[in-house]
């Protein structure tokens, strides 16, 4: 009986083992949809959790207290995604290994105080679940009321995970 019982106890160990070893699992959420349902990572995995991001001014020549300096949804977001892509290649990431985004949007002024959710999708698009970086994230995106800049309209924090490689 005790063999039996210490024999099920090392398969467990085993199978826990092999599961851990094939890394990160993204699990799909509806075929039309643009992010996950879900990420499992191994316990094992190297994590990089990236502070909100926000944009940099998108145009220059105009004063940073002009609303059109900093542009619309969608240039603050890619500006934002521009921000994460560079933090994480510092650090040996890539956009593929993200797997969790928490999106803060700003109401647009120009849209009567509503998040322009379509402007961050195809800003999100550029970077996640296309033909160069098929991978997509699990995801949330809030409204909020404001953010540190009054002229902001996008924060996106970002996690990323690498599994370990596979010992040979």
């Amino acid at each position: 009986m005790k063999t039996t019982a210490w024999t099920a106890a090392l398969l467990g160990l085993a199978i826990s083992t092999a599961a851990q070893a094939q890394g990160i699992v993204r699990h799909e959420g509806t075929a039309s949809s643009p992010i996950l349902a879900g990420v499992s990572v191994p316990a094992d995995a190297r994590y990089l959790y990236l502070s909100g991001q926000v944009p940099a001014i998108a145009d220059p020549a105009k004063p940073a207290t002009d609303p059109a300096a900093w542009g619309d949804t969608k240039t603050q977001a890619i500006s934002a995604f521009r921000k994460i892509e560079a933090l994480l290649k510092a650090q040996g990431y890539g956009v593929g290994d993200v797997i969790k985004l928490t999106v803060f949007l700003v109401g647009d002024p120009k849209l009567d105080a509503r998040l322009d959710f379509a402007g961050f999708n195809a800003a999100y698009g550029e970077f996640f679940g296309n033909a160069q970086q098929p991978n997509k994230v699990a995801r949330s995106v809030v409204q909020v009321a404001a953010l540190a800049n009054p002229l902001f309209l996008v924060e996106i924090e970002a996690t990323a995970a690498k599994a370990k490689p596979a010992q040979r």
